[in-house]
């Protein structure tokens, strides 16, 4: 009989001392009695020793206690059985394409039932989507089975290609032969065929298994929100792949401002793509729906997300009542500005304080109440001007900037400015086009960070921590007239500049890291709880590869499709299969097999416990329980 551990059998010895506890008795007493009743009596014993041990094979608790004993054993020896199965004994790499073109009618779930007919003795699963996915190392056949039982389709665009250089290093060693399974209409990085090939150089059998024939559909390709006189819009892109023109009816759902649902109708022609534009979304989640009827829905619908900056109390204090910065501001969407000439006695209400005096420097009574308030968590952002100087600026006032100022030049011909370090606040910046004239001449401090800076180094946008606030310098002054120091305020991109400045001293960051598409992966400051649309998670590296809403770090994220070549479900990608391999068909290997090994201890785990249960039964129901 075939045992992992024979030596474990020696607990079989324990039912010697079962035995022997069953057959113990009280010891006789010392009795005078007559001589044949001696004799009579020891014929009597006799007989009660077989009696004894026929009651004892006849008790049921030692026949239970003597079974699970010997089952005890059994286990803990490690008995198995062999048997033999129909599968080949390679070491089959299995990529399933598991984008967003295998919801396309039942496209995934053939591809899996063909991987189950590639099955071996040792397998391992790779998903294919934007990053391939390793979710089975070396693994069993039944192991590949429990995989093909869980795993789902994405919503990205697969690597088909990255997904085979992973398989090829996992037979690296060994040998073997890669299975690639997907429809083929449409991949990221390199083509599957060059990669193909290179794998078979090697010596791997490479195989390409397609799935799926060519479908309708209409969707949603394309989408982006801007801010546009102050309001957050969305335009969305619609593309018809079918070979007559629709009349699409569109559903939107609005976000938390007050913005009521509503439906319209678009017209998109026949191959074509049509547009549409949402105006005024409000903060929230806000969703666009395509009541169509067509073969990939995951494309037939849109989210939005816009962060609510309603909490946003902007204090903006000026001796100059006309200044593009002050109109930029008010022009924010859902922030409430309040404009003073001096700084409070209290800071405590609000969320970013903007110093934009020109001629008056700030008040000495109000340096600590600046201070205290960016140490306790606020955001103040200096803009350069002569109120500024060292010799109008109080020294308190000065040490609080991550700048030192110097004193204010002229540069007759101009200066450029250029980016130093890349940020979401600068991204829109078109620094070629700013021309300095007039600048405050300011040496960089220890510990601060300037993202731009004039030709010659003289830092123009800085920030610095300060206890738990941010202080910003904004060395670009916003004075018009013949006195400008720049042109800067006279570009499109003013706007837009301040608008990712809030946005980014508020904790909210920029529009575009609430809306992303599949396939983004981010990787998170720690490990933390996230919430996808369909599970929970803790990771501290996320793929975002599904259609809808995630919550990471307390920001609502809309993730969508978004790919014109992945929802066009009429590709027939025939043409890579005959660049591939003409013979690339479903196959079983039933030629070989191999010897099984199969592990009892479960089963013997379920009898032990319902032999214990028997057990307390039999002992309760003769009342010694």
């Amino acid at each position: 009989m075939p045992f992992q551990n024979p030596l474990a059998l020696a607990a079989l010895l324990s039912v010697i001392p079962l035995i022997i506890i069953y057959m113990l008795r009280p010891k006789p007493a010392v009795l005078s009695i007559p001589s044949l009743m001696f004799i009579l009596k020891l014929e009597r014993e006799r007989k009660r020793v077989y009696a004894s041990l026929t009651k004892i094979v006849r008790d049921p608790l030692f026949l239970i206690q003597l079974l699970m004993l010997i089952l005890l054993s059994i286990g803990a020896a490690g008995y198995y059985y062999t048997s033999e199965e129909p599968l080949s004994g390679e070491h089959t790499v299995l990529i399933l394409d598991t984008s967003a073109s295998m919801q396309v009618d039942s496209r995934f779930e053939d591809a899996v039932g063909i991987a189950s007919g590639y099955v071996s003795k040792k397998n391992s699963i790779i998903l294919a989507s934007s990053t391939p996915q390793l979710v089975l190392e070396g693994g069993s056949a039944s192991a590949a089975g429990e995989i093909f039982d869980k795993v789902r389709p994405g919503a990205g665009v697969a690597d088909l290609s990255a997904a085979i250089t992973t398989g090829m290093r996992l037979l690296s060693n060994e040998g073997g032969r890669i299975i690639v399974i997907s429809d083929f209409t449409n991949w990221e990085g390199d083509d599957p065929v060059a990669s193909k090939n290179l794998a078979e150089s090697y010596g791997l059998e490479v195989n390409f298994v397609k799935v799926g024939k060519p479908a309708e559909n209409i969707g949603i390709i394309n989408g982006w929100v801007e801010a546009v006189d102050g309001e957050y819009s969305y335009t969305g892109v619609v593309k018809n792949y079918r070979s007559e023109s629709q009349n699409v009816q569109i559903e939107t759902g609005r976000g938390t401002s007050g913005n009521a649902s509503k439906s319209f109708t678009l017209n998109v022609p026949a191959g074509g793509t049509n547009q549409f534009t949402l105006a005024n979304l409000g903060p929230g989640v806000t969703t666009v729906s395509l009541n169509v009827n067509d073969d990939l829905a995951v494309d037939n619908k849109a989210y939005i997300s816009i962060p609510d900056t309603s909490g946003q109390h902007i204090l903006y204090v000026t001796d100059n009542g006309k200044l593009p910065s002050k109109t930029a501001l008010s022009l924010l969407p859902n922030i409430d500005l309040e404009i003073r000439k001096s700084v409070p006695s209290s800071l405590d209400n609000y969320t970013l304080v903007v110093l934009a005096q020109k001629e008056n420097p700030i008040a000495n009574g109000s340096v600590s109440s600046i201070e205290s308030y960016v140490r306790n968590g606020g955001n103040a952002v200096f803009i350069a001007s002569e109120a500024l100087s060292p010799e109008k600026t109080e020294v308190d006032l000065v040490k609080l900037l991550p700048v030192k100022p110097i004193g204010v030049e002229e540069a007759e011909n101009g200066l450029e400015v250029k980016e130093t370090l890349k940020n979401s606040i600068t991204e829109d910046m078109k620094s070629e086009e700013i021309s300095v004239r007039k600048y405050m001449n300011a040496t960089e401090r220890t510990g601060s960070t300037t993202l731009v800076a004039t030709e010659n180094g003289i830092p123009v946008l800085s920030y610095w921590q300060s206890g738990r606030g941010t202080i910003f310098y904004m060395g670009l002054n916003d004075e018009l007239g013949e006195g400008a120091w720049n042109n800067f305020h006279n570009l499109p991109e003013y706007p837009v500049f301040w608008i990712k400045l809030v946005e980014w001293l508020g904790g909210i960051g920029d529009i575009s890291e609430y809306n992303l598409e599949t396939g983004t992966l981010t990787s998170l400051s720690k490990t933390e709880e996230i919430r996808t649309p369909t599970k929970t998670l803790t990771a501290n590296t996320l793929l975002y590869d599904e259609v809808g809403i995630y919550e990471v770090s307390g920001k609502r994220i809309a993730v969508n499709l978004y790919d014109d070549r992945e929802s066009n479900t009429t590709i027939d990608s025939s043409d890579l299969i005959s660049r591939a391999v003409e013979k690339d068909e479903p196959r079983l290997v039933k030629s070989d097999s191999y010897t099984a090994r199969n592990d009892i201890t479960d089963y013997i785990i379920g009898i032990l416990f319902l032999l214990m249960l028997l057990e307390i039964l039999i002992v309760r129901g003769r009342g010694e329980l």
